[in-house]
């Protein structure tokens, strides 16, 4: 299973492996596997759809990640203030990266 995150965040106990990747290959990843959002916010969801050119739906549940499971993760590189909510645009405009996490064992 691929899971969609925010965050970068270990579900549960295991092992895990966690890279960096470009957009065009989250692209790839989500081409050709079922995946599920656990993205809770609506922001980062619309800037997932634009990112990915495809439909990121809100849902915000509890992830268990399995062994060899894996999850595109939305990461932003600054942490925004206690109660600040974003727009697409300036999540858009802020520092992010995008990365896989798979659990290993």
């Amino acid at each position: 299973m691929i899971f969609i995150l925010n965050t970068p965040i270990l579900t549960t106990y295991g092992e895990y492996r966690f890279k960096k990747i470009s957009v065009s290959e989250a692209k790839e990843i989500l081409d050709h596997a079922d995946f599920v959002s656990a993205v809770g916010h609506q922001a980062t969801t619309d800037a997932l759809t634009t990112l990915f050119s495809r439909k990121i739906e809100m849902n915000r549940i509890s992830v268990t990640m399995q062994v060899h499971d894996g999850a595109i993760v939305f990461r932003m590189l600054e942490r925004l203030p206690e109660g600040v909510v974003l727009s697409l645009e300036e999540l858009l405009s802020r520092k992010f990266e995008i990365g896989l996490l798979v659990r290993t064992a």
